[in-house]
């Protein structure tokens, strides 16, 4: 039996369930292994079996070794769970409560014969950590989008289109190894900098601009994510002390950051020294999240996160200041938390670059 397996039949133990279904499909993969589309984990103290159809039963069988594989086409998934329920006498049968929906659980209810009870991201807290195969992965992804980084900034002159600084982003990355975008890539000038999830557009890159580029890549199913700010031309006084206003920030949160402490405390250092700095009210937003086979994960730095940060979280800082009508900097490093501190994943200049 895998190690992430025997920790969710651990967790269903401990919160007294007979067996859980996983339908999330990240959830479904990280357990089982199996990336098709379509198919729903049974996990009990006996069983371990994965339902899908018959487009995937072979693939399933070399993706997920754990696990029985079952055709639930063949006879019908209600069917096949009455008899797995009644078999193993199962009196309680968990469900994510984040991924079915209203509808589908009103059907489980009138279609098994077991009290249905909602789970809230069981799998997800186990995902939390990473090991290393998971971060090695994560490094890679990093890697391409620092190399993406520096790839475009001779691409960013005058009369460039933000879409197309965009564009060749994602073709850089994708050239390079990455088997999709972590996100929509941000590619934000001039004001719309100050945006801080500003789609990007056909504006030209102008003298004066602030611009922003927040994006990443998956490598192998898992993502990076990282965001510099730049200036097209000569930084005025205004650009550098927004800019060191932000990248000191970033740094003392970056010191701050060890095992064990609340993810409210690290966002709180970056708040209050921007507050410090006269600009509190253009900070919006949450300091970081986590990040692993999803962009935005548990547990994150925000003003209100209890929940602490353990050795083998993988998790951003990105601290931004925004000004409407003038601009806004983000700094975004991807950073892996150790027993002794922090490794930072992105290792592309902080400093700032006037193109």
């Amino acid at each position: 039996m895998n190690e992430r397996l025997k920790k969710l039949k651990d967790q269903i133990s401990a919160l007294h369930l007979d067996g859980i279904l996983i339908q999330n499909p990240f959830n479904r993969k990280y357990i089982s292994g199996f990336s098709g589309s379509a198919g729903i984990l049974f996990i009990s103290n006996e069983s371990s079996i994965l339902f899908t159809d018959f487009r995937y039963i072979e693939q399933a069988k070399k993706q997920a070794p754990d696990f029985q594989i079952v055709n639930h086409t063949t006879r019908g998934l209600y069917k096949e769970l009455n008899e797995l329920i009644q078999k193993e006498n199962i009196k309680t049968l968990g469900f994510e409560s984040e991924t079915v929906t209203f509808n589908e659980y009103k059907e489980y209810e009138k279609n098994l014969s077991v009290s249905m009870i909602p789970t809230s991201k069981i799998v997800e807290k186990i995902r939390a950590i990473k090991d290393e195969n998971e971060i090695a992965l994560i490094r890679e992804a990093a890697r391409i989008a620092d190399q993406a980084f520096s790839h475009i900034l001779p691409f960013l002159k005058e009369g460039v289109s933000e879409r197309e600084v965009a564009l060749e982003l994602e073709f850089f990355m994708k050239k390079s190894g990455a088997s999709d975008l972590s996100f929509s890539t941000i590619v934000a000038s001039g004001a719309f900098s100050a945006l801080p999830h500003a789609v990007p557009t056909d504006k030209k890159l102008e003298k004066g601009d602030f611009i922003v580029m927040d994006f990443g890549c998956v490598y192998k199913g898992y993502c990076s994510d990282m965001t510099r700010t730049v200036v097209i031309g000569k930084a005025s006084n205004r650009h550098r002390e927004i800019y060191e206003t932000v990248l000191m920030a970033q740094k003392m949160a970056l010191e701050g950051i060890k095992p064990f402490v609340k993810g409210k405390e690290i966002d709180k250092i970056a708040r209050d020294h921007i507050a410090s700095q006269g600009y509190g009210e253009y900070f919006g937003h949450g300091l970081g999240h986590s990040v692993g086979m999803e962009i935005h994960e548990n547990p994150r730095f925000s003003v209100t996160e209890e929940g602490i940060i353990e050795p083998g979280t993988v998790i951003t800082v990105e601290p931004g200041i925004y000004i409407p009508d003038f601009g806004g900097v983000r700094i975004e490093d991807l950073v892996v938390v150790r027993e002794q501190g922090i490794e930072n994943l992105t290792r592309s200049p902080k400093d700032l670059i006037e193109v």
